[in-house]
């Protein structure tokens, strides 16, 4: 799955540790999703959704 994580964390001026603090997860967890290396569940996905205030969809998408 990809998506525009890093890319909403830097207009927010956020670093990985200062979002991972906001879901409540690591760091590394972090790093995996933007790098499209691990999924987030869909918790968490939509917990991501709701911090940005943007539609799930436009954050994640199919990488095919």
């Amino acid at each position: 799955m990809r998506n525009k994580l890093k890319v909403l964390r830097a207009e927010q001026d956020l670093t990985q540790a200062d979002l991972a603090d906001r879901l409540q997860v690591s760091r590394q967890t972090v790093n995996a999703i933007e790098k499209g290396k691990f999924d987030p569940s869909l918790p968490l996905a939509f917990k991501i959704a709701r911090l940005f205030n943007r539609p799930l969809e436009e954050i994640f998408w199919d990488g095919e």
